[in-house]
């Protein structure tokens, strides 16, 4: 009998979707000739390299694209307060918590920049946006690693808190290789190495699965607006209030 929280779902849910949302993008704008392939050996003068934002440009790709990382950012909100609600009573820097929390809220608000302004035709907003995804998206996985090797929830952080900071590594190293590859001007593997590291970074998402699949979120609606009652305290009050009923 399965014992895991459904909770557990949610992350690698959410990146699979992702991913293949993200990857329906490329296709389609393959298909339409407006990219090269990631597996092009050689650029064709007419077609666009295949950065995910550029894949993301052009309709019919463009409204998927908008679609999937609005959804994103929504989804991944949620994930980034589960996770905060878990570590709440558990962490000893509550200050640690709640700016991991606002670093990835931030970064949630540039993936909707870079989904609904395209590069090519408002090149600030868009940068601003991917600047806040890739750049506080990083930044958020190595505060999670050290939460994770800190905290150690259920004595997993160790195995969990190793496997962060390798997929953090992979993240940053994708970032900062990226970057020096667009400056060279070495476009194709820059795309390729830009791939790499949404790959990654959803990969890390998902590995909050780990913790998840102990805990129950509950959302608790209440008439009361002071402080909560206890369930006996409300069990008493329904009793004096309502009739014996057969």
């Amino acid at each position: 009998m399965w014992n895991c929280s459904p909770w557990a779902l949610l992350p690698p849910v959410y990146s699979a979707c992702t991913a293949a949302g993200l990857w329906v993008v490329y296709f389609v704008a393959v298909e339409h000739e407006q990219i090269e392939p990631l597996n092009s050996q050689h650029r064709n003068g007419s077609r666009y390299p295949p950065y995910i934002s550029v894949a993301g440009n052009f309709p019919p790709a463009s409204c998927i694209f908008s679609e999937v990382m609005n959804l994103a950012a929504f989804v991944g909100l949620i994930i980034a307060v589960l996770r905060y609600l878990q570590l709440k009573h558990t962490i000893l820097k509550p200050w640690l918590n709640i700016g991991t929390l606002l670093t990835f809220a931030i970064g949630c608000f540039g993936m909707t920049l870079v989904g609904n302004f395209q590069i090519l035709t408002d090149h600030l907003m868009h940068n601003l946006g991917t600047l806040m995804t890739f750049g506080l998206g990083a930044l958020f996985c190595w505060l999670q690693s050290f939460i994770t090797l800190r905290v150690n929830l259920r004595n997993e952080g160790r195995k969990a808190g190793i496997l962060r900071v390798l997929l953090s590594g992979a993240v940053t190293a994708c970032m900062m290789v990226r970057s020096v590859l667009m400056f060279q001007d070495f476009h194709m593997p820059a795309a390729r190495c830009q791939w790499a590291l949404v790959m990654f970074f959803l990969i890390f998402i998902s590995t909050f699965a780990i913790e998840f699949r102990h805990n129950r979120f509950d959302a608790v609606c209440t008439d009361n607006p002071g402080r909560p009652v206890a369930l006996s305290e409300t069990d008493a009050e329904v009793f004096r209030n309502e009739p014996d009923q057969l």
